[in-house]
């Protein structure tokens, strides 16, 4: 319970326990294990790389209890999984979704982690999220997946900015600065590597924001030009705040996947999932 809210009042509410037993409880379980699994100050709590390590393993242990000491008649056991997300496509399409998520398997809680595709790689390594969502191209073979929607991409720039310099031609590209994610994940190639190899694109500057929701709102602003996916920018182009560039250009797609860790125990739950978000459509 520490682990998952990171908060010692929080937790100990939930298990009827004063803080302060709550705390002597967590300190004992650290002598016995001879080192710390929390780190904790007057602003927040976070796991130590043991306390992180260990996560994984007490789930389970947690989980098998909980089947020893429930009757088979009750039905399905309950069993939470945590699933990372970027925070767009979280609240446009996760946060609607728990819902019928809920319907379909009521005895399973789906809690959502909110981080960047790095992070979200990163969690699922250390067992501190279960599964994430994300169109990131795979090159770890310790992740398997199964593929949800596919993801389209379109090069847009807002006709205010159209209307002081013009982009028509990779030369044009010189008087206009790209908005993009990081260096890491270039959201401009998925329209690059489906132009002639070569061809160069040079702009005057590249400005790296961080998230599609600031890259899009300073395309919005006349700030530059971007690549973002489609349905992110769909309402924006239907009403005329961005106006889509070289429209011959077919962009290259990707697709959003469920992605998890090759050794997680819960594999059969997992590809479930997989396949209930398949049926939800992204908005």
């Amino acid at each position: 319970m520490a682990a998952r809210l990171l908060n010692f009042r929080a937790a100990a509410k939930q298990v009827f326990l004063s803080p302060a037993a709550f705390s002597d409880r967590i300190r004992r379980l650290e002598d016995q294990l001879g080192a710390p699994l929390f780190v904790r100050s007057t602003r927040k709590v976070v796991l130590t790389e043991t306390g992180e390590q260990l996560l994984p393993q007490a789930r389970r242990m947690l989980e098998n209890a909980q089947a020893l000491t429930r009757p088979a008649a009750r039905g399905p056991l309950p069993y939470e999984l945590t699933l990372g997300t970027r925070y767009e496509l979280g609240l446009s399409w996760l946060l609607p979704a728990l819902s019928q998520l809920e319907k379909q398997q009521p005895h399973r809680t789906v809690h959502l982690h909110f981080a960047d595709s790095a992070e979200l790689i990163s969690g699922l390594k250390r067992g501190t999220v279960d599964c994430a969502v994300s169109s990131t191209r795979l090159l770890d073979p310790s992740l398997r997946y199964v593929l949800l929607h596919e993801e389209q991409y379109q090069f847009v720039a807002s006709p205010k900015l159209l209307q002081t310099k013009q982009l028509h031609t990779p030369a044009q590209a010189s008087a206009h600065t790209l908005l993009d994610l990081s260096h890491e994940l270039p959201l401009f190639h998925y329209f690059l590597d489906a132009r002639p190899r070569d061809e160069k694109w040079a702009f005057a500057r590249v400005h790296h924001l961080g998230t599609i929701s600031a890259v899009r709102q300073r395309a919005l602003e006349g700030a530059g030009v971007a690549v973002l996916p489609k349905y992110f920018i769909r309402e924006a182009v239907r009403d005329g705040s961005l106006k889509p560039l070289l429209r011959t250009t077919q962009t290259l797609s990707d697709y959003f996947r469920l992605l998890w860790h090759k050794d997680h125990p819960r594999q059969p739950a997992l590809e479930q999932l997989g396949n209930e978000l398949r049926q939800l459509p992204i908005r």
